[in-house]
């Protein structure tokens, strides 16, 4: 069974690309694809599968509402899947601790752990104040895989 440094060393592949499923309000689900990371909980310090979403995003909504989320990736015939709930901090899900400045410092470092680099970083903080963008963070309840 993969552990959560497996899929740290995975999604470091081909720069965190994964599939993201959350569950509709109808039991329906809804999956998309995102660039994901492994990065310490910034509250209990272990690690966790994260990523960047657009304030806006379903994915969110479903979240709040107490959706599990499964980050699915796959590269060739390997694949590894984690699930578990998940915690939103951002503009509109503050977490104690995360005052303004640490979660702009927060969205980076997630973004980073993804794959992601950009050319400059105060642009980077403005689109993701702008768009009111937040970190989502999966706990690790269930690692499965081949890869």
């Amino acid at each position: 069974m993969p552990d959560i440094e497996d899929v740290r060393t995975f999604l470091a592949d081909e720069h965190g690309l994964a599939v993201v499923s959350t569950v509709q309000s109808d039991g329906r689900i809804l999956s998309s694809v995102t660039n994901c990371g492994v990065v310490d909980h910034p509250a209990t310090g272990d690690p966790c599968v994260a990523l960047v979403s657009g304030g806006g995003a379903a994915r969110l909504t479903h979240i709040r509402r107490g959706s599990d989320v499964t980050i699915a990736i796959r590269r060739g015939w390997r694949w590894q899947a984690v699930t578990g709930p998940a915690e939103v901090i951002g503009p509109d899900d503050p977490a104690d601790g995360v005052d303004g400045d640490a979660l702009r410092l927060l969205l980076r470092d997630v973004f980073r752990a993804a794959g992601g680099s950009h050319e400059d970083f105060e642009e980077y903080d403005r689109v993701m104040a702008e768009e009111r963008r937040a970190a989502v963070f999966v706990i690790p309840e269930r690692i499965l895989g081949n890869g």
